[in-house]
């Protein structure tokens, strides 16, 4: 394959599998969670930290995670008090994250709202040798915390107050999800983009769920069909020249298709082993 014989194709193309990963991997929990919309809020936030990275000449990526993982603690406590004025509260950090980063790129040196046209829809060349060094940096601990803590992270998604009565700090497991999947936006940025990362963490869990029963299978499912499209669409965009987020995307949208209909016949199929089990049990107590 010729396009390995480009160091740009090798750094986008690793960076590709640590995206599908990690987006899946923390979707697990925010699906679970009924927070499916989560990684787009955080996407807005980090905007203003890929703004204030070019503003202050370092990284964009690490100032993006440091803003980030502030906004996703301030969701978490907004989501943890669980007042009527929560959702308002919600929309002002999501938009506000996005205005300040269009008008603070726009103080930077030379900078303007093409600069942020990559970190918003992914772009695998622009990806570079110090993007991949953080990428790898970020993704190792989203994957340390999604699966060596899945038990209780999962305790937590499914009950909090089980888990609590269990004695789980439930309120340092929360904030760690917030973060967790802050830093995924940051690692999924370069590839897939701001405003499609959501998509990622969504849509793979989605399609997972269509094949499997419980959570582990699920997860680690969800995990290779991210890991699959990820791929299959940074090679895509190369032939093409398509931005990599939109490409990506609408490969898990088909896997997700393509699961729902070859799931249906499946779901059919338990549904007529339930019902007859039932049956047979009923017939059982009659003659009882």
């Amino acid at each position: 394959m010729d396009l390995l014989n480009y160091a740009f194709m090798q750094r986008a193309l690793l960076a590709a599998v640590l995206v599908g990963l990690t987006a899946p991997a923390i979707g697990t929990y925010l699906v679970q969670r009924r927070q499916a919309v989560m990684g787009d809020g955080i996407g807005h936030v980090a905007m203003t930290g890929v703004a204030l990275g070019f503003l202050l000449n370092t990284s964009p990526i690490w100032m993006a995670t440091l803003v980030a993982i502030i906004g996703a603690v301030g969701m978490e406590l907004i989501r943890s008090r669980g007042n009527t004025s929560g959702d308002i509260a919600l929309a002002m950090l999501f938009y506000g994250g996005l205005a300040g980063g269009v008008m603070i790129i726009n103080l930077a040196p030379g900078g303007s709202t093409a600069n942020l046209t990559s970190y918003l829809f992914g772009s695998i060349t622009t990806v570079s040798a110090e993007d991949v060094t953080a990428v790898v940096i970020l993704a190792a601990f989203v994957i340390a915390v999604t699966v060596g803590l899945r038990r209780q992270l999962f305790a937590v998604c499914q009950d909090e107050e089980f888990a609590r009565v269990t004695g789980l700090p439930v309120r340092v497991l929360n904030l760690l999800i917030a973060v967790t999947a802050a830093v995924t936006v940051t690692v999924a940025m370069r590839i897939v983009g701001l405003l499609l990362v959501s998509a990622m963490m969504v849509i793979p869990v989605a399609a997972a769920q269509r094949v499997t029963r419980g959570f582990t299978a699920t997860l680690s499912v969800a995990m290779v069909i991210g890991v699959l499209v990820s791929l299959t669409g940074t090679v895509t965009t190369y032939y093409i020249d398509a931005p990599s987020g939109g490409t990506i995307v609408l490969l898990a949208i088909a896997v997700f298709l393509v699961m729902t209909v070859v799931s249906t016949p499946l779901a059919r199929r338990r549904a007529h082993a339930a019902h007859a089990a039932e049956q047979l049990c009923t017939q059982d107590d009659v003659k009882v």
